[in-house]
């Protein structure tokens, strides 16, 4: 079986190089959000206007969600 692949439109090379531009800001905008409630929140507890239990809660999910976006940063470059 001999498949012929047809070259990328200037469109197509052009979508291919803007979307991944877009999903890195996307990316860093959450993180930067979730690191400033995570502080936020730091400093909430510091001063015993929210409970130890909820600053655990926050943080381990400022911990995990940016377990998830390290990973799928780590993977996307491991795919170029």
């Amino acid at each position: 079986m001999n498949y012929h692949v047809a070259p990328l439109s200037e469109e197509e090379l052009s979508f291919k190089k803007r979307v991944p531009g877009l999903i890195d800001k996307c990316l860093s905008k959450v993180a930067s959000r979730k690191l400033t409630v995570w502080i936020t929140a730091t400093m909430l507890a510091s001063f015993s206007h929210i409970r130890p239990e909820d600053w655990v809660t926050i943080s381990l999910v400022y911990i995990g969600s940016q377990g998830a976006i390290d990973l799928a940063v780590a993977w996307k470059k491991a795919g170029n």
